[in-house]
């Protein structure tokens, strides 16, 4: 006959004989463990700006409601001489001094008036643990009624910034008089994606940079433990590494990095904390969306994008499906063209006509 189990005979201290241990002292085994694990995985607490042992505040900054303060940066013509203001939101390890780069003659010309601001948690802004879409979008409308805009101004995104634009464009469509987007980063989660398009394009990533976005969608509160380990695949658009097969996007980046601008715009951006600017970005735009963008209805603004048919880090049949989904959408598709795009001679000019001539 087998013997299935045995009865144990329990000590006073909690232990049976043989050595096994009571449910009560196995329930404080675990919630060590599990606190070991919170501290392992909880990122170090940001350096403020203007605090100390933080880095110092040099920008102009506004107060928000919230208490946050909010850096930015101001370009082109006067406020008070400006026939259009625009908010400028910037890409992923980009900063207040951000833009188009259109041309001070055209700026004059058309009389525009523009405003770039560190997003929450980089450069000097301050860092927000609550960040998403939706208050990415709400930053834009109190930075521009904080300056005095107006009821309506215009918003330009580029790269990752541009989810606060399809942010404004959802939640406060009523404040926005046009809007653009250059080479602006997808969700693949998206669900008005085809499953398997997404996938195959998901899948053209290198692996790094698959499994950063798979954590920053399905398991973000372990990104910074994730992406600070040497020996995970982590994101190679982070350390600068991303294959790029636009000839003009390599040499950007090979110049960068050989005069040292990228590891200065990293240190500037991350300043505060690589967590609540880069990481915070990763889970923001790669995680569970309140909406999708190719579900939102018409607005009653023009809306732009421009895209390269070379971009390394956006998949342009990706940008190709969304724009056929919004027929609202004026879709512009640079041949021979990568992710960079402020850098392409002549590209801020056309867009600032594009948008007000």
């Amino acid at each position: 006959m087998w013997v299935t189990s045995m009865p144990q005979v329990w000590g006073e201290e909690g232990v049976a004989k043989g050595g096994v241990v009571t449910p009560a002292p196995a329930t404080a085994l675990l919630g060590s463990l599990a606190g070991w694990a919170y501290r392992a995985v909880e990122p170090p607490a940001p350096r403020l700006c203007g605090t100390e042992g933080g880095p110092p505040v040099t920008a102009p900054r506004l107060r928000l409601r919230d208490g946050r303060h909010l850096a930015y940066c101001e370009s082109g013509v006067p406020k008070d001489k400006a026939r259009f203001t625009v908010v400028f939101s910037h890409g992923f390890t980009g900063s207040r001094e951000d833009s188009v780069r259109a041309s001070q003659e055209v700026a004059e010309e058309l009389g525009v008036y523009m405003v770039g601001f560190d997003r929450a948690g980089y450069g000097e802004s301050d860092p927000n643990p609550n960040r998403s879409v939706k208050s990415a979008a709400l930053d834009v409308e109190e930075l521009a009624d904080a300056l005095g805009l107006g009821p309506k101004f215009y918003v330009i995104g580029i790269s990752l910034g541009c989810h606060a634009v399809w942010g404004a464009l959802k939640y406060i469509p009523e404040r926005i008089a046009g809007a653009a987007m250059m080479a602006p980063v997808v969700n693949y989660w998206w669900p008005g994606f085809p499953a398997d398009l997404a996938a195959e394009q998901y899948n053209k990533q290198a692996v790094g940079d698959q499994w950063a976005l798979r954590v920053s969608h399905h398991a973000p509160s372990i990104i910074h433990w994730w992406m600070e380990k040497s020996w995970l695949p982590t994101s190679t658009v982070v350390a600068g590494t991303t294959p790029l097969p636009n000839k003009r996007d390599a040499e950007i980046r090979r110049n960068m990095k050989a005069d040292g601008t990228f590891q200065k715009k990293t240190e500037l951006a991350t300043q505060q904390s690589i967590h609540e600017s880069y990481y915070r970005d990763m889970t923001v735009m790669f995680g569970k969306w309140e909406f999708d963008p190719m579900s939102l209805p018409k607005p009653e603004c023009p809306m732009h994008i421009w895209q390269g048919d070379e971009d390394g880090l956006v998949p342009v049949v990706l940008q190709r499906h969304l724009a056929s989904r919004l027929s609202w959408v004026n879709y512009h598709e640079l041949p021979g063209t990568g992710h960079f795009l402020s850098p392409v001679p002549g590209l801020g000019d056309t867009v600032l006509r594009t948008l007000f001539g």
